[in-house]
């Protein structure tokens, strides 16, 4: 992974919610709704709703939006119910991209992600025909400016924390668990009061791919900006080294 950290992209990513707020809360308000309804509505026994709310903060969702979507939730579970879709596809130059959705309307999203990916050039595959290419992490960025604690203390806590690797780039610290250990490094770093720019579960791709091609590079824009745009579309992953 050395050399690939996506804290520059992250960043970007984050100006970009920042600019449009009613996104990302729609998409955390959703991720919420789905946990309460997978686990109920106590953070202490549910740990998929405690990643949620930890993702929540991270992108400086009001604590007293959160506790309303988790109170919502909790007392509408009949009202709406969202299905996970994962979509795969290419984009330019054999880029590798996965979707994934949260919807009440399956026609409607898969539209929307075709057309996305029609769009861009690029078009969606069979289940399957991407995924292997990348691999299922618990990612937790930390940005060296916000965070006073020594390299080798922090990679300790990660690593006794279940951590399966530490890796210190130039203006941030990366850190990879198994999604099943995710829950257990990133509540040992809160509790040590380490700030993280990002924590999730995430898609780590295997191998990335360089475009160079001005046509391609705004093609793969354009599918993005497109997946980005959807209310539907919760994450999107790809190969793409920008």
């Amino acid at each position: 992974m050395s050399g690939h950290s996506k804290f520059a992209n992250i960043k970007h990513k984050k100006e970009k919610n920042d600019a449009a707020k009613g996104k990302i809360f729609t998409i955390i308000g959703r991720e919420i709704a789905v946990a309460v309804k997978e686990g109920g509505s106590d953070p202490a026994n549910n740990s998929k709703l405690r990643d949620v709310i930890a993702k929540a903060k991270a992108n400086n969702m009001p604590n007293d939006t959160i506790d309303r979507g988790i109170k919502k939730a909790a007392g509408d579970l009949g009202s709406v119910n969202y299905v996970g879709i994962t979509y795969e596809g290419y984009g330019p130059n054999g880029t590798a991209i996965i979707v994934n959705a949260l919807t009440d309307n399956k026609n409607r999203t898969a539209s929307n992600v075709r057309n996305a990916f029609t769009k861009g050039g690029g078009n969606v595959g069979t289940t399957g025909c991407v995924s292997y290419m990348f691999d299922e992490k618990g990612q937790i960025i930390i940005d060296k400016e916000e965070c006073s604690m020594d390299a080798d203390d922090l990679m300790m806590i990660a690593l006794d924390a279940g951590a399966d690797d530490f890796v210190e780039e130039e203006d941030s610290f990366e850190i990879l668990t198994a999604p099943d250990d995710f829950s257990a490094v990133r509540e040992a770093l809160e509790a040590e009061n380490i700030p993280m720019v990002s924590a999730e579960v995430t898609m780590v791709p295997q191998n990335y791919v360089e475009l160079t091609n001005e046509d391609d590079i705004k093609k793969m824009n354009k599918i993005l900006d497109l997946l980005d745009e959807d209310d539907d579309v919760q994450s999107v992953y790809h190969n793409w080294d920008e």
